[in-house]
């Protein structure tokens, strides 16, 4: 199921269904998937979380950037961590389109089943151009 959630994110990744005008993303990112408690977004904010593995996103496409990300999702989560960062930038540069790939990250992670939380880094971790993401158990 989770192979096929990712092939039908992709697809419609690299299809070009997604336009980052449709979201609106401000300068934190934060989402938590229902059922789960409100104490694990608190804490992912607060940086309690050890960020066991990181991926950089800078100066890629969309496409490929959206390709990545899912790819190492599937892996940390294979190799069962549970808190990842993801560099995306603040997207100081993209213009009037708005911060590309922290929009795409946004959009790839609220549809993706196995994350459970994420949230803005802290400053010390990259701010709002980065993101740190709770990951389901394995």
């Amino acid at each position: 199921m989770a192979c096929a959630d990712e092939a039908a994110v992709l697809d419609e990744l690299l299809n070009g269904r997604f336009d980052p005008a449709l979201l609106e993303v401000g300068e934190e990112l934060l989402h938590l998937r229902d059922g789960h408690s409100p104490r694990l977004l608190q804490r992912l904010r607060r940086g309690e979380f050890s960020v066991q593995d990181e991926i950089d996103l800078h100066h890629l496409r969309a496409d490929q950037a959206g390709s990545l990300l899912l790819d190492f999702l599937a892996e940390s989560r294979r190799a069962g961590l549970c808190c990842v960062k993801i560099i995306h930038g603040k997207g100081l540069r993209s213009g009037h389109r708005g911060p590309v790939l922290k929009t795409l990250t946004a959009h790839l992670l609220r549809r993706h089943n196995e994350v459970i939380a994420y949230a803005s880094a802290r400053a010390n971790q990259g701010g709002s151009g980065a993101t740190l993401v709770l990951l389901t158990r394995a």
